[in-house]
């Protein structure tokens, strides 16, 4: 590879990486040479962006832009531009370029890097904006007063350095764009580093006041909140919801009056991530905030035609509404800093909003809704796409199997588990392979009343509510009536049978809040049985006891929960030979039975699975993909609740 597009990459990536610079994959940067320039492409994310994300434009066709006369209407315009920009590109190049090519291409430097600093829009957003730059970076920098994106903005600054050229005699290293952010221009990547760090040490000096940022508790109220509020935006299906509360969050959710000043957008992106007005929301209890946010969406949506995407509560917290995870984080991100720019621009004379005029331009215009889609807020689901799903014991055996192929399938996975080191490395590997969905670790004890009600808490607090519990976790300890300790018992039964009732509980209650606000709205709390639950075990009572419990629990809390539209079922799998709980070598289940006797003249272990294969019509034991094809059926059917469904490959039938 050549090496200025190396040293383009290695640049692009530094400041893509940093968020005090670039945020939801904003910026461009760019490489020129006498006949070419590499800009990067649109839709395209600087923090890991490759050779191949650049489009390669001819600089002499991109010039005859120049001399175009192009459409008066703004849409037919820029659809025009775009039209010469693609013909610009070098055969092969299937990206689509950038809509600020050609501001790079009118630059004289060779390398080209545009983002937008917090520190930097902390001045650019202020009213004393073109004054402080003139004071503190003199002749080196040109000040651009707010202009909409696109060519209007490449021709003002083409006309803007012919005047600075004039008087120069060389362009400038820094061009700063009212509400927008930084071109900074070199010759050398070494000397883009320099004018950044030049920048960034001047504007610190003049800030009174860096804003704190400290952690801040969210109250446990929000349970009572959140599942609501995600039912009441409009969409294909329930919006992923997430509360942040932190002090810089505080500082403008005190009263209206200070959360005004982050009510109007300072810069494109904000508009394009978070929608250019943010509700605020004064009530301070559950059922109070739940009807104030609906009255005040309803008048939203009537007077901008959609609804509102963060939601400041006092006391409580910012909350971002999106389609997927990834949005939702995107947007706390993109309005933090929006509070960053906010607090700091006190230091320059206070904030220096977007117009009316220039919102209704980003807020409609199509390239920004190309950036919108790109970013994640539109997007292929997958078969169970965003639904928020619980696996208990989620981070081994059936329960990791299960994740993994719900999360494959697009679902937002909680793993709760007791054990901490698997169920991080769980939740790392399921988020090493995410897409737009989310893979969320919580530590759990499901016999435990607090811990199972902390896991829903955090289940809502992160993703903000749940579609899909699924109780997995469970344990098998084999005996006989002579051989079982009572606590042996005990403990199976709070595991296998008590746990499934404390996660049935503080789970309806999430679910049926949901459907009180989406009358269209079904949920499912799915049981993993077995097929000792429906057939009793010898010498596996204990297991199947609280198996055939599982069952009767199934039924029952299936009679009370459907008027809300909660299907409650049971999966009975066979005997998952493939998992821990029977191949462990030292605890297996094969290992277990060959000791307690189970199966006569067994003499290893071979013996016994062979023993329990034999069992089998279909031949083999039970796989995860087996067990996925019955929850996906439980999940996707409106019509039945209650049931026990086998998938044991002919091994139990129903009666």
């Amino acid at each position: 590879m050549d090496k200025n597009l190396v040293d383009l990459v290695e640049i692009s990536r530094y400041y893509g990486q940093n968020k005090d610079y670039v945020i939801a994959g904003g910026g461009n940067t760019s490489f020129k040479n006498e006949r070419h320039i590499w800009v990067k492409a649109s839709g395209i994310a600087l923090s890991d962006i490759a050779a191949e994300g650049f489009a390669v434009l001819d600089r002499k066709m991109l010039k005859e832009i120049y001399t175009r006369q192009y459409s008066s209407d703004v849409v037919t315009r820029e659809a025009e531009v775009k039209s010469d920009l693609c013909k610009a590109l070098l055969p092969g190049i299937n990206v689509r370029p950038s809509v600020e090519t050609s501001l790079h291409e009118v630059i004289g430097y060779a390398y080209v890097v545009h983002t937008h600093p917090t520190l930097v829009n902390a001045i650019t957003c202020s009213k004393n904006a073109r004054e402080t730059i003139r004071m503190l970076f003199g002749d080196n920098a040109l000040f651009i007063p707010y202009t909409d994106p696109g060519y209007i903005l490449f021709s003002k600054v083409r006309e803007l350095l012919k005047i600075w050229r004039k008087e120069h005699r060389k362009d400038p290293g820094l061009i700063f764009l009212e509400n927008h952010g930084l071109f900074v221009s070199a010759d050398s990547v070494e000397g883009i580093r320099k004018l950044y760090d030049t920048v960034e040490s001047k504007i610190r000096e003049q800030i009174r006041e860096l804003p704190a940022i400290e952690s801040v508790d969210v109250p446990n109220d929000i349970i009572k909140i959140l599942p609501a509020l995600r039912m009441l935006f409009r969409g294909d299906q329930a919006k992923l919801v997430r509360i942040r509360n932190n002090s810089l969050v505080q500082h403008f959710i005190q009263d209206a009056e200070s959360f005004s000043r982050v009510s109007l957008p300072f810069t494109p992106d904000q508009i394009v991530y978070c929608k250019a007005r943010p509700l605020f929301l004064t009530e301070q209890e559950p059922e109070a905030i739940i009807h104030e946010c609906i009255e005040k969406t309803d008048a939203y949506r009537k007077k901008y035609g959609y609804d509102p995407k963060m939601i400041g509560v006092k006391g409580y917290g910012l909350i971002a509404a999106g389609d997927t995870i990834q949005s939702v984080e995107t947007m706390h991100e993109v309005f933090e800093d929006w509070m960053k720019i906010s607090y700091m621009s006190e230091s320059f004379g206070g904030p220096q909003y977007m117009t009316e005029q220039a919102i209704e331009f980003i807020d409609n215009w199509e390239v920004e809704n190309y950036r919108r889609q790109v970013a994640g807020t539109v997007q292929e689901t997958g078969r169970i796409g965003n639904r928020i799903t619980v696996v208990t014991g989620g981070a081994q055996g059936f329960g990791a199997g299960i994740a993994e192929e719900m999360m494959e399938a697009g679902a937002n996975v909680v793993i709760a588990d007791l054990n901490v080191e698997k169920g991080i490395e769980m939740e790392e590997k399921l988020n090493r392979s995410a897409k737009k969905n989310q893979a969320l670790f919580v530590s759990t004890n499901v016999t435990e009343t607090a811990s199972v009600e902390n896991l829903i808490f955090e289940t809502v607090k992160h993703f903000g509510g749940l579609d899909v519990f699924i109780s997995n976790a469970g344990i098998l300890r084999a005996g006989g009536l002579d051989e079982m300790e009572p606590d042996t018992f005990e403990l199976m039964t709070r595991v296998n049978y008590t746990a499934y009732f404390l996660c049935a509980k503080y789970a309806s209650e999430v679910l049926k809040l949901q459907s009180r606000y989406n009358t269209n709205y079904f949920s499912d709390i799915i049981q993993i049985n077995s097929k000792s639950g429906l057939k009793g075990s010898k010498k596996n009572f204990a297991y199947a006891g609280g198996k055939f419990g599982g069952i009767g629990l199934t039924q029952s809390f299936a009679l009370e929960l459907m008027p809300f539209r909660i299907k409650v079922n049971s999966i009975c799998p066979g005997n998952f030979f493939e998992g821990p709980l029977w191949s462990d070598p030292e605890s297996g289940l094969f290992v277990q039975y060959l000791k307690a006797g189970k199966v006569p003249g067994a003499k290893n272990i071979d013996d016994v699975k062979a023993h329990y294969e034999k069992q089998v019509p279909a031949g083999r034991g039970c796989r995860i993909s087996d067990v996925m094809k019955a929850i996906y059926y439980v999940i996707e059917q409106e019509y039945e609740t209650g049931q026990a469904i086998p998938v044991t490959g002919g091994q139990e039938m129903l009666r």
